[in-house]
């Protein structure tokens, strides 16, 4: 456990990419065999359910201390970290326990149909024989707050350099469905075993933001434009007669899915499609907001399915008769794409169409319609590109419409957490109806680290009420936010929900009284909210 405390301190605090690809090379070449697998599980996103709620924690952490809940309430709020006030306060250890970190790990799938006193028993022991920094990794992984920042790509790098296998084999090997509980390291990086692991997913390919002027780009025959879609990045896969579908996110999402099942019947064998999962209808992209109300239940009702049809928008073809087609040219994989699914007919199937432009003039007048075809902007792909591995400069790039905007009042702040847990960074904000102000989202972003030190001054010296840990404002700040989207919401007063609002701008030249009002907010939902963001 103590290796990868001090591997998950390098990572955290080197700011040097070789630095922390040397860590995590030294990592690799000297943790038991157990430990690395569980160490690349934990960096792809293949965390333990979390089996230990926050309460209980602060509970048997407070007793340990023997702080008064109001106290250690305090702390925390100070620190802004849970599993950090945690490994502050606890006393030192009382003996060395000098276990693996896949002992802990695998105990905490364990004790998860334990009751909360053997549970107890289990995070009380840790806690006696780890230091302050392994109990603070512990902590993280109790909490489901581990979040180490490291690229796939680094890991990725770092484990070639040790198995000597190419990055785009490693990613590939590293992907899918496996079970660190009984996964071997060497069985990991077979390419034998990958073969016979029907469900496995390609790594996929990302774009840039278009960042050049498009002249830039050379000829415009050279290249192929679609419109940018708003859902879940996926793969669909049938091989071995077997339906399967993964998100970007390497999460097996087929049971989530009913209604891709009969296309088990459909397809060809041996066969991946990139696309996106969209809530959508005769080809029409609803909005984004629908697919939220599926995502995360466990059995989706006959109205979910009716109220949120899910169709898969197809644009890439990365596999074909058990064949990988990555490293053909774009225009032979999408020519098969299309003489595919010429032949298919399923409202869950829909194959966009490319945009004729002969210049980049008429691209760019396309571009300005994104918004009325639902879309939100442009994806551009060099006619000859191969499907890489990973976020690559160059071949794609995603070139997205300006964000939607609106005027409005800082009425709620709460402090954040992490380097921000002393300021108050969490805001929620206000459009006016009449003479009330009627609140319709929040933004955690967007502000300059001296911004955000005079909003936390403000606040300080203007809040009106505290409740818990949420300050009400005198209501006198206005910020430009920022959004995405916009939908209907039952959930919040205001009636709408933003998709991924952030703070533009601060306009400090405008008051109360200027801001946006509720009238506004349905405006837009009217004009932009049948369409889905990202």
């Amino acid at each position: 456990m103590n290796l990868f405390a001090d591997l998950v301190q390098i990572l955290g605090t080197s700011t040097k990419i070789g630095d922390k690809l040397s860590a995590l090379i030294q990592y690799f070449e000297t943790a038991p065999e157990k430990d690395a697998v569980w160490v690349i599980a934990l960096f792809t996103g293949r965390r333990p359910k979390r089996t230990v709620g926050s309460a209980l924690l602060r509970t048997w952490s407070a007793e340990l201390v023997q702080l008064p809940s109001w106290l250690f309430e305090e702390a925390y709020h100070t620190v802004g970290d849970l599993a950090e006030t945690i490994s502050l306060l606890l006393p030192p250890p009382s003996h060395t326990g000098n276990h693996s970190l896949q002992h802990y790990l695998e105990q905490l799938i364990t004790i998860g149909n334990q009751s909360p006193e053997e549970k107890k028993v289990f995070v009380l022991t840790a806690w006696q024989e780890l230091d302050k920094a392994e109990r603070f990794v512990f902590n993280k992984l109790i909490t489901g707050g581990f979040r180490i920042g490291i690229s796939q790509q680094l890991l990725v790098q770092s484990l070639s350099r040790l198995t000597g296998l190419e990055a785009s084999q490693v990613a590939y090997l590293i992907s899918g469905q496996w079970d660190p509980q009984s996964t071997g390291f060497n069985e990991l990086f077979d390419p034998v075993r990958a073969a016979v692991d029907f469900s496995k997913p390609y790594p996929f390919y990302l774009s840039y933001a278009l960042e050049t002027d498009l002249a830039e780009l050379g000829n415009p025959a050279d290249w192929q434009a679609e419109w940018k879609w708003d859902g879940i990045r996926g793969q669909l896969i049938k091989r071995n007669q077997q339906l399967f579908v993964w998100s970007r996110g390497e999460e097996l999402m087929t049971d989530k899915f009913p209604e891709y099942a009969s296309l088990l019947n459909e397809l060809p064998d041996g066969l991946v499609l990139d696309g996106e999962i969209i809530p959508a209808q005769d080809g029409r992209p609803l909005p984004f907001a629908l697919l939220q109300t599926r995502i995360g239940r466990k059995n989706i009702t006959r109205k979910q399915l009716q109220d949120a049809p899910v169709c898969f928008f197809a644009y890439d073809l990365l596999e074909w008769q058990g064949t990988d087609w990555r490293n053909e040219p774009l225009t032979k994989r999408r020519a098969q794409l299309e003489t595919l699914l010429s032949t298919i007919r399923h409202p869950a199937l829909f194959l966009p169409q490319t945009l004729a432009f002969a210049s980049w003039v008429e691209l760019t007048e396309l571009y300005h319609q994104a918004r009325d075809f639902f879309a939100e902007g442009l994806m551009i792909k060099r006619n000859n590109s191969l499907y890489q591995v990973g976020r690559k400069r160059g071949d794609w790039w995603k070139w997205k419409t300006d964000p939607l905007t609106i005027d409005a009042v800082l009425i709620y702040a709460q402090k954040g957490h992490g380097r921000r847990s002393n300021l108050y960074t969490d805001y929620t904000f206000a459009v006016r109806k009449g003479d009330e102000f009627i609140t319709f989202t929040k933004a955690y972003s967007g502000l300059t680290d001296k911004e955000l030190a005079e909003v936390d001054a403000y606040v300080k010296k203007h809040g009106l009420e505290k409740f818990g840990p949420v300050r009400t404002v005198k209501p006198e700040l206005v910020f430009e936010i920022a959004f995405e989207g916009i939908a209907a919401s039952n959930r919040h007063k205001s009636g709408v929900a933003l998709r991924f609002p952030r703070i533009s701008r601060w306009r400090k030249d405008k008051t109360a009284a200027e801001v946006n009002t509720l009238e506004d907010l349905q405006q837009l939902l009217q004009q932009f909210g049948t369409g889905g963001r990202d």
